[in-house]
Formats: structure tokens, C-alpha cells, sequence
């Protein structure tokens, strides 16, 4: 792309040039976020949520083989997850196996489900696929409670992970040596599937979802190849599935439910599909909604629908798309033209957000008494009151103040908001007319 001497850089692709730097600070974050916490500070419930995002990490890439790179939107892919876990847990128990190979053993169980399930659903494409592997998903479920012999009923079937034979001195038992097995594990299925997705094969699959009746027409079949792509997600997805037995000791039904297979569609198309780290975020996002956020109230699920709601709206090539989109912006017209805008933005974003709580809190509170009560103190500062009750509960001060207060409170901030993202539009419209400016023949002579 030519441009004149002295004039900014005109952003075409919306995606900045990558080079060696950019392209590996997606692996350093991700590194940095599965070593050093525990590192810094190893408590066990901050070892079990970063177990949770790497397994959910595992799960969300493999989905996006199927949705991202081949344009298959599957409802069952918790089957391969849960099934591959439970294949894996039967083969622990039964031959003592090392613990480090058991994830292997789950991605196979998970590709052997795929070839038979695959082999079914990759008769149809689009629509059709979608219902496929919805009641290919149902049968799974029912199956799950049909024979408890095998899926163990509501106890499900466990493991003792420190019943295998050592490695090094490690037997795993201990929640820091069986997360570090687990980071292990989510790099390397994360590298793989890297690697897999700039093979020959991802590269048809992407031509099979943009035109399946032009790939056909060079000599590629579609269905093979959809078929192909389902038995490697099926693989990942139940190295996926053993990842969360080794965290948790246990596989039950609800690793096969409906679910499960909905959570890691939400995190893939919050993260975005269209970049390979997209799902990445979106797992780490919705790990943090479904561990952190769910420890302070109940509205947990609330919150996690309306952000999925705001991104497919407003961003739906996902938060990487978003990221990569204001990146390119910031290196086309430089953070200075671009600060008051971002600043504007972030504060509107930040009034909203505190409008919201505190109306979903206070509504939470209300009906739900006591719990909700101690977490709405909790997020706004307030002290409990003895008075009144609401279901025999006592509320904090804002949930016991008068509705005209609390009608005064939510219509500042919606105010402050509403004003902030008038000044938020301006800028960023102000930082359109002089990039055009700029631009011009005039602005270049």
C-alpha cells in the first residue's frame, strides 16, 4: 500500500500489520496468565479457577474449529467433552495408567465419539447440521440416565488421581502438581491446534464454509472435509473434558448436558471466531462470570446474558475483533487524536455499567432478601439495616431507602451516562473528520 510522505496510514484491513512482537504477545498473555498467579499467590481457590479457565480454553478453541474456521454451528459438542472424560476415567480406574497421559486417552474417546456421531450429523450443513447435533446432544443426556451402569448415575464416576504411578516424585494429588499438569496440557493442546489451523486442511474447510458449491467444483468434498474437522474437534474437546476430571476428580451427566455445550458457544462468540485467540478471551471471560462474579450474587447469569446481548450487537466479530479494530485505529491516528474519545467512551461505559448493577442488585435484593442484600452491600459499600424485612430478611440502607431515592440515584447515573455517551459520539465523530481531513489532497499537498 503506497502513501504520500507525511500522511497518516490509511487502515484497509482493519487489522494492523503483524509482526514477530504482536504475533507472540497472544502466547506470552497466555503463559502469563496460566503461570504466574499461582506463583504469586497459591491459594486453592485461585488454583481451581485458573484450572477452569484452562479447560474452558481447551473447549472454546475446539469449538471454533467447527464454528470459526468451518461454519458449523453445533448444540452437542459437551458430548464429545463429556463422553472422552468419561472413557478417560474408565481407563484410569481400570489399568492405573499415568495420570500425564490420561488427557490423550480422553481426546481419543472424544475423536471415537465424533466418528460415529460426525458421520450422522456432516450429512447436512447449516441449519440442519445445528438440529442434528441438538438431538444427537438429547440422546447423549438421556442416554446418561438410561445407563447408569456406565455414566454412574447422579454420583457419576470418579478418580483418585494420586493413584497413579508418580512421575519425578509427583503424584499429582496435591491441587498445585495437578494444575500445573493442567497449564501443561492447555498449551500444548492450544499449540496444536494452532499448528492444525495453518495445515492444508483448515485452509479447505475455510473454503467450504464460504462456498461449499465452489469447493466443490475444484474437487474438494465438503462433507469429508466437515467430517475431518468434526473427529479433530471431538479429539481437543475430550482432551478438554479429562482436563476438568483431573481438576475436579469426577465426570458426571451434567458434563453431557445441554448446558455445557451452551456455555462454550456463548464464550466462543464472545471471544470471536474470526481470530484465533478470540475464543481465548471468551473462555477466560466467561470462567470469570461463572467463578468470580457467581461468588458474590446470583444475578451472575444476568449479567453474563446482557454482555453477550451488548457484544453480538455492537462487536460481532467478538472482543479480539474488537481489540484488533481499536488497535488498528490507535496506529493509524496515534493516542493523542484518539485520547479524548477513548476517555469519554471508557466513562460512559463505566456509568452504564454502575446504572445497571445497581438497579439488577437492588431488584435482586428485593426479592431474594438476605443474600442478595449482603452482596449489594458488598459492591456499593453499604452497611446492613435492621429494617425492614423483606421476606424476613434484613436489607442494606440503599435497598431500604424510599423508592424516590433510589429513583433519584438511577436517574443520575443514567443521566451522567446518557451525557457521557453524547461526549463519547462527538469524539470519536470529531476523530472520523480529521482522519478525512487528513486525508484529503489539500491536507497532503
Amino acid at each position: 500500500m503506497r502513501r504520500r510522505s507525511g500522511s497518516p496510514v490509511t487502515v484497509q484491513s482493519g487489522v494492523p500489520p503483524r509482526g514477530p512482537s504482536r504475533a507472540l504477545a497472544p502466547w506470552l498473555a497466555l503463559v502469563a496468565f496460566l503461570a504466574v498467579p499461582p506463583l504469586i499467590w497459591p491459594h486453592s481457590w485461585l488454583l481451581a479457577y485458573l484450572a477452569q479457565s484452562a479447560t474452558m480454553i481447551v473447549f472454546a478453541l475446539s469449538y471454533n474449529l467447527l464454528l470459526g474456521e468451518t461454519g458449523l454451528l453445533s448444540f452437542g459438542h459437551a458430548a464429545y467433552a463429556g463422553l472422552g472424560a468419561l472413557i478417560a476415567a474408565r481407563v484410569f480406574n481400570a489399568s492405573g495408567m499415568p495420570l500425564v497421559l490420561l488427557p490423550f486417552v480422553g481426546g481419543i474417546g472424544g475423536a471415537l465419539c465424533g466418528v460415529l456421531f460426525g458421520f450422522i450429523a456432516t450429512r447436512r450443513a447449516g441449519t440442519a447440521f445445528a438440529m442434528i447435533t441438538l438431538g444427537l446432544g438429547e440422546l447423549v443426556v438421556a442416554a446418561a440416565w438410561t445407563l447408569p451402569g456406565w455414566f454412574g448415575g447422579e454420583a457419576g464416576v470418579a478418580i483418585d488421581r494420586a493413584s497413579g504411578p508418580p512421575l519425578a516424585g509427583w503424584r499429582f494429588g496435591p491441587a498445585r502438581e495437578a494444575y500445573a499438569l493442567i497449564a501443561l496440557w492447555c498449551v500444548i493442546a492450544c499449540i496444536a491446534m494452532f499448528a492444525l489451523s495453518r495445515t492444508p486442511l483448515m485452509r479447505l474447510a475455510k473454503a467450504v464454509r464460504d462456498n461449499p458449491a465452489r469447493a466443490a467444483a475444484i474437487g474438494c468434498y465438503p462433507r469429508r472435509v466437515r467430517y475431518g474437522v468434526v473427529v479433530l474437534s471431538a479429539f481437543f474437546a475430550g482432551v478438554a473434558g479429562t482436563l476438568g476430571l483431573i481438576n475436579i476428580e469426577l465426570v458426571s451427566s451434567e458434563s453431557v448436558g445441554m448446558m455445557r455445550s451452551g456455555a462454550v458457544l456463548i464464550a466462543t462468540v464472545i471471544g470471536g471466531t474470526a481470530a484465533f485467540f478470540g475464543p481465548v478471551a471468551g473462555a477466560i471471560v466467561l470462567t470469570f462470570f461463572s467463578v468470580v462474579v457467581a461468588s458474590v450474587t446470583r444475578a451472575w447469569l444476568f449479567y453474563l446474558g446482557l454482555l453477550f446481548v451488548v457484544v453480538v450487537m455492537v462487536a460481532p466479530d467478538g472482543l479480539a475483533g474488537f481489540g484488533a479494530r481499536q488497535t488498528a485505529r490507535i496506529a493509524a491516528y496515534g493516542w493523542r487524536r484518539c485520547r479524548a474519545a477513548y476517555l469519554w467512551s471508557t466513562t460512559a461505559v463505566a456509568l452504564w455499567l454502575a446504572a445497571v448493577v445497581f438497579a439488577v442488585q437492588w431488584a435482586y435484593a428485593a426479592q431474594f432478601g438476605a443474600d442478595e442484600g449482603a452482596a449489594f452491600g458488598t459492591l456499593f459499600g453499604a452497611g446492613a439495616s435492621a429494617a425492614p424485612y423483606v421476606t424476613g430478611a434484613p436489607l442494606p440502607a440503599p435497598v431500604a431507602a424510599s423508592p424516590l431515592h433510589l429513583a433519584l440515584t438511577l436517574g443520575t447515573l443514567a443521566a451522567l451516562a446518557a451525557l457521557s455517551t453524547r461526549r463519547a459520539l462527538r469524539a470519536h465523530a470529531r476523530v472520523a473528520i480529521d482522519a478525512r481531513a487528513a486525508r484529503s489532497p489539500g491536507a497532503a499537498r
